[in-house]
């Protein structure tokens, strides 16, 4: 089969079309053949690398697959082949307290397809029975590619960390991003007050057609002074947080006594600073969140049939752009997601 991967880590130019033996599905297994895969900047992380991590090589990036069932393992029985489907991409032992309680993102053996295994940089991957959920369908497969990993994460980082409460106020940093685009949906449809930032006007433009409330531009403007100036001083009691280093600071200004930051990424830098007084008087929340609970995905894909959640697609290349499509997401040049389409 046809795939994607790299055998080095490094910049985009790692990425190499390959020539891959199609993976044959084990007993609990599906095999789908990928119609649409879309990028996540975990897909970046990964292919930069970092202490730590070790995969086999080459290895094959892509944790939002969308596509059809092309075959199944011998013990997989209601599942047919030629049903559409998307891919939950989040991989856990299904036997342990945490599985067995709905909390399989805190599984000890927690991993994520394409990031630990496989992906759906290719024509075909091989995934748990568990892990594929009906295709929405009023969706076609590239804006289902842009709902699992982003939704799921957004959607525990408001919902089960932050527990964002109708009449809150929030913030949500980056709201061009895959994440930032399903957050600021999610936050309104809890009934928050949405500020989000982003580094152009066309981007804030296409924020409040989703449903922010206020917005500011980053570039210009220092989204501090802006959130106090919208606020009335008030601030914000949630902060939607995955930029990293070089807004973790400012963004804890951005809290009043007792709220709340929640943070499921790091892509401007994994270290900050943090003032502990400033923690421990005002009483604030740290939340660390990765993904989400498999069953809240069958929710949001609830909600996305009743159109109160929509996917939201940038832009659709061939896979062998997987280069150029890397490059959009590190200039931050997309609003919501890449996708790819062996």
């Amino acid at each position: 089969m046809k795939a994607v991967g790299f055998s080095k880590h490094g910049g985009p130019g790692v990425l190499e079309v390959l020539d891959l033996p199609t993976p044959a599905p084990k007993a609990r297994e599906v095999r789908v053949k990928v119609k649409a895969v879309a990028l996540n900047h975990l897909d970046v992380w990964v292919r930069q690398g970092w202490p730590g991590l070790k995969l086999g090589m080459p290895h094959v990036l892509g944790a939002d697959i969308a596509g059809v069932v092309d075959a199944v393992g011998a013990e997989v029985t209601d599942v047919a082949v030629g049903t559409e489907i998307l891919v939950n991409p989040g991989l856990s032992c299904g036997a342990c307290e945490r599985c067995l309680s709905g909390e399989d993102n805190l599984c000890r053996s927690y991993a994520i397809v394409g990031e630990h295994t496989r992906g759906g940089y290719a024509e075909y991957v091989c995934v748990p029975r568990q892990n594929v959920l009906p295709k929405p369908a009023k969706l076609s497969f590239e804006e289902a590619a842009c709902l699992p990993l982003t939704f799921l994460t957004a959607w525990t980082m408001l919902v089960r960390r932050a527990q964002l409460k109708t009449g809150e106020w929030v913030l949500v940093h980056a709201g061009g991003s895959g994440v930032g685009s399903a957050g600021i949906q999610i936050a309104k449809l809890l009934g928050a007050k949405v500020i989000t930032t982003a580094s152009t006007a066309a981007k804030l433009d296409k924020a409040r057609a989703l449903g922010a409330d206020f917005t500011v531009n980053y570039v210009e403007k220092d989204f501090v002074d802006e959130v106090k100036r919208i606020t009335n001083k008030r601030l914000v009691d949630v902060v939607f947080e995955h930029v990293g280093g070089q807004t973790f600071e400012k963004s804890i200004a951005c809290l009043p006594y007792g709220g709340r930051l929640v943070t499921c990424g790091a892509s401007s830098g994994d270290t900050a600073a943090l003032n502990l007084k400033v923690l421990f008087y005002k009483r604030i929340s740290l939340l660390g969140s990765t993904m989400g609970s498999k069953g809240d995905l069958f929710r949001i894909l609830q909600l996305v049939d009743e159109g109160k959640l929509r996917p939201v697609l940038d832009r659709v290349l061939p896979l062998e752009q997987a280069r150029s499509a890397h490059e959009l997401l590190s200039n931050r040049q997309a609003f919501g997601n890449v996708v790819l389409t062996p």
